[in-house]
């Protein structure tokens, strides 16, 4: 560092203003708790600094000089401005928040999450814009660059950077059209296995935890075609005798909206008679937004959306 360049020290300007309001060392240090002998060397430092002796002895008083009543507005002023600075966020007032948050999911989750996220920011946040993004980002990266602003899903990428808050978990359940010969008498693993299936795979695999469940049993089912979303996979299924799995509340568990589109769509729900691994829907973010008062909104609304527990 350049020893001609001056150092800043703030505490100098809070001292300075306790200095000038109190017009008194004892009180100046009672003030901003210290001791008056520290408080005098803070005084005195500030006379060599500003070339001045800011308060002098009138009596049994301190008076200020003409210097430091021209500064006393001004260093009041700039310690407000270094107690707002300073100052932990308020909350912010959704109804005042204008600009797009963009999220990137599953077709499933960005259909069951849209409807009741834009009617949240409508009463709540209406000078808010949401814009879904399909799962075609390596989240990771585009969290932290800004391009997208909250994941939600299957959180599978392990970043240490990204924190990642878990929302509902599900179960899988068979999806089939009204009618379907699994809908008459009992589903067994051997007549799922039978049965023709439409899997959903982004990466276009034709299998997964079904197919180790039933192999477990020396069983094995046909899937006839892998559709990359389980929209398209569901409208499939409605309109012929694939199943389709999709997760859908545990027992117990109150409805969620994940199983909107299905029950659009008409598809019977079956449980499977095999053990499954659950399903985590999360959500995911950057540090950089956690104090942030806008995100904030954002997450505690998805989290109401989805029926997640709220974050006190």
């Amino acid at each position: 560092m350049n020893s001609s360049e001056p150092i800043i020290d703030a505490n100098l300007a809070v001292a300075l203003d306790a200095l000038l309001a109190e017009q008194s060392v004892t009180r100046a240090a009672a003030r901003l708790r210290t001791s008056p002998a520290a408080m005098s060397r803070t005084l005195a430092r500030l006379r060599r600094i500003l070339q001045d002796p800011l308060l002098v002895r009138a009596g049994q008083a301190m008076v200020p000089t003409p210097r430091a009543q021209a500064l006393r507005d001004e260093a009041a002023a700039v310690v407000r401005r270094l107690e707002a600075l300073l100052t932990p966020g308020a909350d912010v007032d959704p109804a005042a928040l204008r600009g797009t948050f963009t999220l990137q999911t599953a077709d499933l989750v960005g259909a069951a999450l849209a409807p009741g996220l834009l009617r949240r920011a409508r009463q709540e946040a209406p000078g808010v814009s949401l814009r879904f993004r399909a799962e075609e980002l390596e989240a990771g990266p585009a969290l932290r660059d800004g391009r997208i602003d909250l994941e939600i899903g299957s959180i599978d990428h392990v970043d240490p950077e990204t924190r990642v808050e878990e929302l509902v978990t599900l179960r899988m359940a068979a999806a089939v059209r009204p009618g379907h010969p699994l809908t008459e008498g009992t589903l067994t693993p051997a007549r799922l296995a039978a049965a023709e299936h439409v899997a959903v795979s982004r990466r276009g695999r034709f299998t997964g935890p079904l197919d180790t469940a039933l192999a477990e049993r020396n069983l094995h089912r046909r899937v006839v075609a892998v559709l990359p979303g389980h929209l398209a996979a569901m409208i499939l299924a409605a309109r012929s005798d694939v199943v389709c799995l999709i997760p859908t509340a545990p027992p117990g568990a109150g409805p969620s909206p994940l199983t909107d589109p299905a029950g659009a769509l008409g598809l019977r729900l079956l449980d499977i008679p095999l053990p499954l691994p659950p399903l985590t829907i999360g959500m995911a973010w950057h540090p950089r937004h956690a104090a942030d008062g806008a995100h904030r909104w954002l997450r505690d609304a998805v989290r109401r959306t989805l029926g997640a527990p709220a974050i006190t």
